[in-house]
């Protein structure tokens, strides 16, 4: 803000305010910085020989042709459209504006074919099943995303991701083996998650002790409970008590045979679809309810809404529980739809990725979804790359979602504010 002072003739002072443009080079200058690594990577070290992708599987009805790409042509094409790109992206950020997120969506694109172009010179990159593993791998950071997004917008931080989603694997896994009903085992994993909301919705607004520490510890005593009881009860009678009958897959007729968009969206199992359910219930339940208002009016300013008579205490209380029940469902996704079976610690830190993506995706319940998606896209390539015989070293490959996640939080996401109330407790 500047301030500019003009004296006038009857001696008068008259301030004029003038906004001032900030310029942030935040997102150009990783243009930048990612387009020359393309350059000395794709163009400098090119490989030899054609790129095929297959957009279908043998198996589906409507075969779309495979795209043959000649690797070195290909990428250094793409590797001047991400050139043009980031000097666009320079000239938009020189005039004040902000670079657009369908720019960096196109430029991550380009990167992207680029990369798997001179990673499977002559392979062959199967398409649908990068994308078909990104919803399995995404599907509980999902869960435990939404189940963060509802606690923080009410104002409690929710480290305790892990141990609910923990949790919800333990005890989906016990139920669905004995009853032999993977539907009871959610129900059991949805109570499991809500009972570790409980001790941290006590603590933390009742006994107003600090949210992470109550987080962190609840963690660690989920952790060890569950490995404890895994090694003295689970592996005591394994068929008894860690055999649980998984989710089969449920095609919707007609849609599940459209080509790539039809085996990702409509041939998945019933907790997918329950995941896409529980993210339009909760966008719209956030934005277009009664209970939406009430939520981010506590996150928000909890003062004021207990002026207007909103028990703040009472709806983070219960709202933390529901966020609970939520990232158990996502951990009932290890034993029910993925694994089959509970593994100590399987959760693998999916409770801390699934807080990143809530963060990341500005605690909107849309943009958490698509940066869980993100990290699933890029924990699955890692996978494929390692089937096809790609050149890159399996360190990278095993830093790869880490690395995907740093850059897009660091250089594509701009500043992200945390509802006002976020991790601070309520003394009326």
């Amino acid at each position: 803000m500047t301030v500019v002072d003009h004296s006038t003739s009857h001696g008068d002072a008259k301030i004029v305010l003038e906004k001032a443009v900030i310029k942030s080079w935040k997102t150009p200058i990783t243009f930048g910085v990612v387009t020359v690594l393309s350059f000395l990577v794709f163009v400098v070290f090119s490989r030899p020989g054609v790129s095929q992708f297959r957009l279908t599987a043998e198996a589906n009805l409507i075969q779309l042709p495979v795209i043959d790409l000649p690797t070195t042509a290909t990428c250094i094409v793409i590797t001047i459209l991400m050139a043009v790109l980031t000097v666009w992206a320079f000239f938009i950020a020189r005039s004040g504006r902000k670079v657009s997120l369908w720019i960096v969506a196109l430029f991550g694109f380009l990167f992207l074919v680029a990369f798997l172009t001179w990673a499977g010179a002559g392979s062959s990159i199967p398409v649908y099943g990068l994308l078909l593993g990104t919803v399995a791998l995404s599907a509980p950071l999902i869960f435990g995303a939404m189940g963060g997004v509802i606690s923080e917008r009410s104002g409690v931080v929710n480290i305790a991701i892990e141990g609910q989603m923990l949790a919800g694997a333990f005890v989906s896994a016990m139920i669905a083996s004995i009853t032999r009903s993977p539907f009871l085992g959610l129900i059991g994993a949805m109570v499991a998650g809500m009972l570790v909301s409980f001790v941290l919705a006590a603590f933390a607004i009742k006994y107003l002790v600090d949210q992470i520490i109550v987080g962190v510890v609840l963690n660690v005593l989920v952790t060890g409970l569950t490995s404890f009881f895994y090694s003295t009860v689970l592996t005591a009678n394994p068929q008894l008590l860690n055999s649980p009958p998984r989710f089969d897959r449920l095609p919707i007729p007609v849609l599940s045979e459209i080509p790539i968009i039809g085996p990702l969206l409509f041939q998945q199992t019933i907790i997918i679809y329950i995941m896409y359910v529980t993210v339009a219930a909760i966008w719209y339940g956030l934005y277009r309810t009664r209970w939406g208002l009430r939520v981010r009016a506590v996150g928000e300013h909890p003062q004021a809404a207990d002026t207007v008579g909103i028990k703040v205490g009472v709806t983070r209380f219960w709202n933390v529980s529901l966020a609970g029940a939520v990232a158990g469902l996502g951990g009932a996704y290890f034993t029910l739809g993925s694994v089959g079976a509970f593994n100590k610690e399987m959760t693998a830190g999916a409770g801390f990725i699934a807080l990143a993506a809530v963060i990341f995706g500005q605690w909107d319940p849309i943009k958490a979804t698509l940066a869980a998606l993100l990290f699933g896209f890029a924990t699955n390539l890692q996978n494929v790359l390692g089937i096809i015989g790609s050149p890159v070293p399996s360190e990278f490959m095993l830093m790869l979602p880490y690395i995907v996640t740093i850059l897009a939080v660091a250089g594509f996401v701009g500043k992200s504010r945390a509802p006002a109330a976020d991790g601070k407790p309520y003394i009326k």
